[in-house]
């Protein structure tokens, strides 16, 4: 029998430019390494940047606080992770999201304005940047790039 895999809470601080404060938010985590402290980041990241989900890093447990806490990132796994704002009230966040869903990106909705996506790292990013962008310049949504991977970035930089 297949033991069950047990999820770990990760607390991630930083400071946020956007809110001008220091933001806390809680990720789920598989153990990859006891012994090295190392967990696989398993949820998609709404706030925190540099981060995306299957990434290995380091967190330590503090007692004070009952949490596992992060330190570093010591692999990344090539996925990027995105933020996504709908500004267009006539545009229901939906529709947006299932237009990403055939370049295999997965997605997860905060509110009915903002969600986080995941670009797999087997993903071309070029064709996602250019349908991110022509959406932007029509005014339906706002995005930002807080944890794109170097290979995701390869591929726009012209």
């Amino acid at each position: 029998m297949e033991e069950a895999v047990q999820h770990k809470e990760i607390i991630f601080r930083f400071h946020s430019e956007i809110f001008d404060q220091e933001i806390e938010e809680v990720l789920w985590a598989i153990e990859v390494d006891h012994a090295e402290d190392l967990y696989k980041i398993d949820s998609l990241p709404f706030y925190v940047p540099l981060i995306a989900t299957n990434d290995i890093v380091r967190a330590v447990y503090h007692a004070d606080e009952k949490h596992l806490v992060y330190k570093e990132t010591v692999s990344p796994s090539g996925n990027s992770t995105l933020h996504v704002v709908v500004t267009d009230d006539n545009t229901p966040i939906e529709d947006i999201r299932n237009k990403f869903a055939p370049y295999g990106c997965v997605t997860e909705k905060l509110n009915e304005h903002y969600f986080a996506m995941e670009i797999p790292a087997t993903a071309d990013y070029s064709p996602i940047k250019d349908l991110l962008d022509e959406l932007e310049e029509q005014e339906i949504i706002e995005y930002a790039e807080p944890s794109l991977s170097e290979m995701h970035r390869d591929q726009t930089s012209f």
